[in-house]
């Protein structure tokens, strides 16, 4: 009993020194923040770099245009002769002419030629004057013209840039819809927000939120104690692939950690701020009354008994963020889907081993490992065949989206061939949405435990039960459940997926693009963002 103390505060010492490394390095955080305003920042000069640019050009042409009509020998206010500095007198030339002498100037001035008519030419026409002629006005139109094309040319340049830009941007929103943010804070939560929502999130970061990280380290810490006792003297069960569990316990420690761990769960989503969750449980008749049908009543009897005996290996469900474990815990105590580094951590490894989840190691290619679909199967297909055996939790979207779109389903979840349970789950929002999608995850939980109310809403759909086409082919039984849970919870379907995602946040942070994946394994993944 003291070794097995001693143990726990160890545990407890790790943790709390793994903690203490995370806010010492929170640094991180706040470089990517830095990063993200440098980009922001290099944008707006960009912008006004461009801004500069059709103004110097125009600048060039007005330049050019009077550069031309002072090689012409007109000057650029129009009149016959530029007015020098330092003149000492006029003299009258021959005709009347007045001419300006200069003692510094080399070129006389010539003025009141068109009043005066002298030189001899008396009555001389315009068209006879070459310096007022024909030569002058076709120069001059010939320069407003190059001007006039110069500058439409420049702006015509300087609207199709930005015509393309808003073009670029309009169609990144629509491809990539199922990852846009929509709430007040923006992608990656670097939108300008209202004075009055800066001092609330000042507030709740000095108040609420540490209060917050203290209550669920708390928690997890008590479910953790609660895990560690109950598995005392048990023997985790093992096989060759490295899988240790503990939910082949029975009796009253596995009782204790089921129910300890679902109201412990369900604590962590108040602490976060979910204080009522409306849950819709949609049996086959009420399914139908949704779709605008109705059964009979001769039905409705027969489609309760067979709810009533009907098993599910898998529970399927829409993934919006980090928040959905907390509710199906809370809901079902699943198993999950894991890397196999998850059981080795501080507190949550014994934790994810008394939930009896799937440890899957994807690096490895030795032949000793079975696939994850392997895994997987064997998994759905225990919890199928035997009631007390836990059900196993997936997220055949394979990463998280904005809540408004269901995106193509791997086939990971339906080639045991068992039953499934779908179920949806939806985030209502005001200010700060909940979805973890286009933002980090540290600036996400913090604006998150900043936020007093948040909101959930969860449809439970009847057991989806494969069809004999179905049985066969396990893409036809993903494409049918995913339509049906589109239908039902007013999904859209999207047809993009995890590298989408990436290309997305890299063409946002103007980062390398990443790497075409290879051809599509059939696995799903519990956490990827």
């Amino acid at each position: 009993m003291i070794s097995s103390f001693s143990q726990i505060v160890l545990q407890f010492l790790k943790f709390f020194g793994c903690w203490l490394l995370g806010v010492t390095t929170m640094v991180n955080p706040l470089k990517e923040m830095e990063l993200l305003r440098r980009v922001k920042k290099e944008e707006e000069e960009d912008e006004k770099e461009e801004q500069e640019t059709i103004a110097s050009a125009s600048k060039k042409a007005e330049s050019s245009e009077s550069s031309s009509v002072v090689a012409a020998g007109v000057p650029e206010d129009g009149s016959l002769g530029r007015p020098f500095e330092k003149q000492h007198h006029r003299v009258t030339g021959a005709g009347g002419l007045e001419v300006e002498e200069n003692s510094e100037d080399t070129l006389p001035t010539v003025s009141g030629f068109m009043d005066s008519g002298g030189g001899g030419g008396e009555g001389m026409d315009q068209d006879q004057s070459p310096l007022l002629g024909k030569h002058h006005n076709g120069r001059s139109e010939e320069i407003q013209q190059e001007s006039t094309s110069s500058k439409a040319a420049a702006a015509a340049s300087s609207s199709e840039a930005v015509e393309v830009a808003a073009q670029t941007v309009k169609e990144m929103e629509v491809k990539y819809a199922a990852y846009m943010r929509h709430d007040i804070y923006g992608n990656w939560g670097m939108n300008s927000v209202p004075v009055l929502e800066k001092v609330k999130l000042l507030l709740a970061l000095l108040t609420l939120c540490p209060i917050r990280f203290c209550l669920l380290l708390f928690f997890l810490v008590v479910f953790y104690l609660i895990c560690k006792v109950c598995t005392l003297r048990v023997v985790a069960s093992s096989n060759d692939e490295g899988q240790e569990s503990f939910a082949h316990m029975t009796g009253a420690r596995r009782a204790i950690v089921v129910r300890s761990g679902r109201f412990l769960a369900r604590v962590m989503l108040f602490v976060f701020g979910f204080y009522n969750i409306h849950v819709d449980h949609r049996t086959p008749d009420r399914q139908l009354l949704h779709l605008g049908a109705a059964a009979s009543s001769h039905e409705r009897k027969d489609d309760e008994e067979e709810e009533e005996e009907e098993q599910f290996g898998a529970i399927v469900s829409n993934h919006v963020s980090y928040l959905d474990i907390l509710y199906h815990m809370s809901a079902s105590f699943p198993s999950f889907v894991a890397k196999r580094s998850v059981g080795k951590l501080p507190l949550v490894g014994l934790i994810s081993k008394c939930l009896g989840c799937v440890y899957v190691q994807r690096e490895s290619k030795s032949s000793d490992f079975k696939g994850v679909s392997a895994l997987v199967s064997e998994r759905l297909q225990a919890a199928y065949g035997d009631p007390t055996a836990p059900a196993v939790l997936l997220f055949p979207e394979g990463t998280t989206t904005n809540g408004e779109h269901l995106l193509p389903f791997k086939t990971g979840a339906f080639l045991a061939q068992t039953p499934v349970k779908p179920v949806i789950l939806k985030y209502p929002y005001k200010r700060f949405s909940p979805a973890w999608d286009t933002i980090s995850g540290f600036r996400h939980l913090v604006i998150l435990m900043c936020q007093f109310v948040n909101h959930m809403e969860v449809i439970q759909l009847p057991v989806y039960s494969p069809s004999e086409k179905e049985l066969t082919d396990p893409k036809l039984y993903a494409n049918n459940v995913r339509a049906q849970m589109a239908l039902e919870g007013n999904l859209t379907m999207s047809d993009i997926g995890l590298y989408e995602k990436r290309i997305f946040h890299s063409a946002l942070l103007r980062t390398r693009f990443p790497i075409a994946p290879a051809p599509e394994e059939s696995f799903t993944r519990t956490q990827s963002n």
